[in-house]
């Protein structure tokens, strides 16, 4: 038996018992506890692998892939919990966008940065710069993915302005310094990897870096800038 087999027979016996005595009572027959007149000691020499009758299992390797399996269940159950986006059925465009990106901007495996040119309740036209991963561990999206609000730009973003009034106001974030002096316009530089992402159009938006316009109903402009860190941990 492989390495992989064995695994996998373990697994089979940690699935279909709660614990490691239980699994032992199992391969105890009637007669030996007849002749042994000891449940204790019929467990030990199952154990052992002197009685029973089937796969011999260690306890520590028993108590291992139980925990481990334990383990992988309730990442599984906290990771669908996490999820804001998961289960729904999104049409929208943008939307969809925001699903698709957000394990990995919880995970730190991408960074998004999510341009937002759009009119407030106001009336009044606003745009700004959002950092999605940040945003995500701020506030609770699933009123965004179930279409009861739109997500908007904020004075607390890491840009943002609003067309009529003039107002103009920039933020650093957990993940991203704002470099506001810059002649060529906004950049940011990703704290990570202290790579620079250019949000100018007509510029490239920088290494591991995409820029995607997103058609969207929702905005009069939407565009998602993805960074990649490429940072050893």
């Amino acid at each position: 038996m492989d390495q992989e087999e064995g695994l996998t027979a373990v697994d089979n016996i940690v699935t279909q018992f709660n614990t490691y005595e239980d699994f032992l009572d199992s391969q105890i027959t009637t007669v030996d506890l007849f002749y042994l007149e000891d449940e204790g000691l019929a467990r030990q020499l199952v154990e052992l692998g002197y009685r029973g009758t089937g796969e011999v299992v260690k306890r520590e390797d028993f108590e291992s892939r139980k925990a481990a399996i334990e383990i992988a269940r309730l990442a599984e159950r906290t990771q669908k919990k996490t999820l804001t986006s998961a289960g729904k059925n999104l049409q929208e465009n943008f939307l969809k966008a925001l699903a698709v990106r957000e394990e990995d901007n919880r995970n730190g495996k991408v960074s998004s940065v999510i341009f937002i040119r759009d009119k407030n309740s106001h009336g009044q036209e606003i745009s700004g710069y959002i950092d999605y991963a940040h945003r995500l561990k701020t506030e609770d999206f699933e009123v965004y993915f179930n279409g009861k609000k739109r997500l908007l730009p904020r004075s607390t973003d890491l840009s943002f302005y609003n067309w009529d009034s003039q107002i103009a106001v920039w933020n650093s974030t957990p993940n991203y310094q704002v470099i506001a002096d810059n002649p060529e316009g906004l950049l940011f530089k990703y704290k990570r990897d202290r790579k620079i992402l250019s949000v100018d159009p007509k510029d490239s938006p920088g290494d591991n870096s995409t820029r995607i316009p997103i058609q969207t109903e929702l905005y009069i402009q939407a565009v998602i800038f993805d960074h990649v860190s490429r940072r050893k941990t």
